[in-house]
């Protein structure tokens, strides 16, 4: 039990350079989150269902975090600071990290009858801060999610999605294997759909630099020439 909860800390420790120690981890709402939660699924896989609520709106009060009782989430989950909101069907691998004020969110069902809802998060993948994961779609292993993405649709293994709605930036699949970046999406890396509208933007800021130069040599010739037309 206690090398469980090491291990655990030390895995929050390896992804957040924020705390000191891994003591310092035990104050986190994300930790606390998952604590509460780990209690109100076993009442809920008991059929316990008022008190695993119960339990689940304690844990809610105390840390703005809001994981139904029937989600399934593997080991070492952490959710940095709070505000995030997990449905009942959704399933969470090992390692993964969910920044604030992300939705993993449900459908409703065409056929008007409940079921797989929510997302399922594969191990090692990375969900940035506001981004909404939507309907019984699959976040794929070490995939990464960036800040305030809309994702509808499957994400591949090691993908990484940007945009609303979310779509698919080029990153090498040696950049994807690093272990851990932070936040869920490197920095200066264009989306596929955006590289045309770069590659136009950077053709007009030449042609502009090019008539400023033109321009910068006709007033120069202008401020030569006499108002009376003549040379001096």
């Amino acid at each position: 039990m206690v090398g469980r909860l090491l291990a655990y800390l030390d895995s929050v420790v390896a992804r957040d350079p924020a705390p000191r120690s891994r003591w310092e981890v035990l104050l986190y709402p994300g930790i606390w989150a998952v604590a509460f939660h780990r209690v109100s699924h076993r009442l809920f896989r008991a059929r316990l269902f008022f008190l695993a609520r119960l339990v689940n709106h304690i844990g809610r009060l105390l840390t703005a975090i809001d994981i139904h009782p029937g989600a399934t989430i593997g080991r070492h989950l952490f959710i940095d600071h709070g505000f995030t909101v997990i449905g009942e069907t959704a399933e969470i691998g090992d390692n993964v990290t969910i920044y604030q004020c992300v939705t993993l969110g449900g459908t409703n069902p065409a056929n008007g009858i409940g079921g797989k809802r929510h997302p399922t998060l594969a191990d090692d993948s990375i969900i940035g801060s506001g981004a909404q994961i939507l309907g019984p779609i699959t976040v794929g292993r070490r995939a990464r999610v960036g800040a305030n993405a809309v994702v509808t649709e499957d994400v591949p293994e090691g993908a990484t999605m940007v945009g609303v709605k979310a779509r698919s930036t080029l990153v090498a699949a040696e950049t994807w294997a690093k272990d851990f970046i932070p936040y869920g999406t490197p920095c200066k890396e264009p989306c596929k759909d955006a590289e045309p509208a770069v590659a136009r933007i950077e053709a007009l800021e030449a042609e502009v630099a090019a008539l400023r130069g033109q321009l910068a040599e006709v007033l120069a010739r202008c401020s030569d020439t006499p108002r009376d037309g003549t040379k001096g």
